[in-house]
């Protein structure tokens, strides 16, 4: 048994959860989950304390295997509640505080970084480049392209008709690849919600075998395993190479992949706990956290974080003509912007697997996602499911988090509230205008107001910019300036949710803006 194994044995005997655990030793939940899963290793002055709060020696839990040495006196239930983990607190054998030792290694190793600094040729840039450009030069970090609701990636058929990446300006991924660029474009669910998307994702990322968790797919009546992937899209992927060089991958997500990225990081870093308390030892290496570092960087272009005031009108719409449910209507409007009328057999698929579907049939893809109660994109889309997946996604610390929202309307004159532009989309002229209008209250009781009503004809720009419970600043001018673990939120484009991606857009506009994007997060400092 090794150290993370009895920490999370130690915790649950004492009856306390990771926040508690947490608390109690002056951390945070996240380093508890790290332990736990085997991400990081806690310092020794925590390990000192957790002896002291499990009642065990320092050796029992640093030691590998059940160890024999003797077992102290468990902490007595005032023991704990008092327990206080100030490094004050903690004293080295002889009785004295071991702050000036800290304080005295930390100078030393300051002075050597610096004299190694000095030594350098400038030539090199840094101390780690240099290193690097020793041990074969800089890792380039690959690109995962994520479709959003109704999309489609390179390997269905339908993207050899029409590319999602591109759309009518371009192939985007060949041409991304041309310029040097290693580019995947994987295929998930259309209609599937964030939580299996993300697990498909990161099933075809490693090349394993769909896993959508024993907790989550008995909660929604579906099957926990679904496809496989024999290959992985990124060779190595969270491996180290090239003097200790570990290597990552940039995530770009489109519209609802907004959503998939952002909790495929969370899940990397943080794991489920549900997951892993059900799951036990066959728990999927998604849920066990510990890999947010796997991810250099996640760009949002789009994308409904708070969800799309979209799903309120069609609502309205939808008691108007006697339908309860618009998973359906909205499917339909985006399959329609996406190109598709008419998915046909072998050509668009619905990867609806969990759900012991395997064809393309609309109407059963349809109804087997609405008999899983709110397990599918159309919740998560609206803002309601949008602020309940927000409760599960956190931003990652060491990740760069980027954000890019278009706008297609304009203040009205003679029409109250935003009207489209004439360059708009014709087919999402009516929702860009029916959004503008828009103000009411959703069953959740979250306020859709006026703020909400500039929009690109299927997101409000208010929701494309950053959720609303996490930290944002304005994207700095120069990249090395640039935040992790914040949104850095771009300045609004005029366009509409298509042009992003080179629908209604010209071939010049949209390589110039993904070869630009590139190039920024290529230059962010690692």
């Amino acid at each position: 048994m090794n150290l993370a194994d009895k920490i999370l044995k130690l915790r649950k005997e004492l009856g306390l959860s990771q926040e508690a655990f947490a608390e109690k030793l002056g951390v945070s939940r996240q380093s508890v989950s790290k332990w736990e899963s085997n991400g990081a290793l806690p310092d020794i002055d925590k390990i000192v304390t957790m002896s002291k709060l499990f009642g065990v020696s320092t050796d029992f839990l640093l030691n590998d295997g059940e160890c024999d040495t003797e077992v102290q006196p468990p902490a007595t239930v005032e023991e704990q509640e008092n327990f206080s983990e100030k490094e004050s607190d903690v004293k080295m054998p002889d009785g004295k505080n071991k702050k000036p030792f800290k304080k005295i290694i930390a100078a030393v190793l300051a002075m050597c970084i610096l004299a190694a600094a000095i030594c350098i040729p400038a030539y090199y840039g840094s101390i780690m480049e240099a290193w690097w450009e020793l041990c074969g030069g800089k890792v380039k970090y690959s690109y995962v392209l994520v479709h959003g609701l109704g999309g489609w990636g390179e390997g269905d058929g339908i993207n050899g008709v029409s590319q999602y990446w591109g759309a009518t300006a371009c192939n985007l991924t060949e041409y991304l690849t041309e310029q040097g660029y290693e580019v995947h474009a994987p295929s998930v669910g259309p209609v599937s919600s964030a939580w299996d998307r993300a697990c498909e994702l990161y099933a075809q990322l490693t090349g394993t075998t769909v896993d959508y968790g024993e907790a989550h797919s008995k909660e929604h009546n579906h099957e926990r395993f679904g496809r496989e992937y024999t290959e992985p899209l990124v060779e190595g992927w969270g491996t180290r190479i090239n003097g200790g060089q570990l290597i990552k991958i940039n995530l770009v997500g489109h519209s609802f992949g907004g959503a998939t990225v952002r909790l495929l990081a969370s899940l990397l870093e943080y794991g489920s706990e549900a997951e892993r308390e059900l799951s036990g030892g066959e728990v999927s290496p998604l849920f066990e956290g510990g890999k947010g570092k796997w991810v250099h960087s996640i760009t949002t272009l789009c994308a409904p974080h708070n969800g799309s005031s979209l799903t309120c009108v069609l609502d309205s719409v939808g008691g108007l003509v006697g339908i309860e449910d618009t998973t359906e209507l909205l499917a339909t409007v985006c399959f329609a912007v996406a190109g598709v009328a008419d998915p046909a057999d072998g050509v668009y698929d619905f990867k609806l697997d969990q759900f012991g579907i395997s064809g393309v049939d609309p109407e059963q893809a349809i109804e087997a996602i609405t008999a899983s109660g709110n397990d599918h994109a159309a919740y998560d889309l609206s803002p309601d499911g949008a602020a309940k997946l927000n409760e599960t996604i956190q931003t990652v610390d060491d990740i760069y988090y980027l954000s890019y929202a278009y706008s297609t309307t304009k203040q009205g004159t003679l029409l109250k509230g935003q009207v489209p532009d004439s360059s708009t989309l014709p087919i999402l002229s009516p929702f860009a205008l029916a959004m503008g209008s828009y103000t009411g209250t959703t069953k959740g009781g979250i306020a859709i107001d006026e703020s909400w009503q500039e929009n690109d004809g299927l997101v409000s720009v208010v929701s494309a910019k950053y959720p609303f419970d996490e930290a944002y600043v304005d994207m700095p001018a120069v990249s090395n300036e640039m935040e992790k673990g914040i949104w850095n939120v771009a300045p609004t484009t005029r366009g509409d949710h298509g042009n992003v991606i080179g629908l209604n857009s010209d071939e010049e506009t949209t390589k110039s803006f993904f070869i630009n994007l590139f190039t920024m997060i290529d230059s962010l400092k690692r």
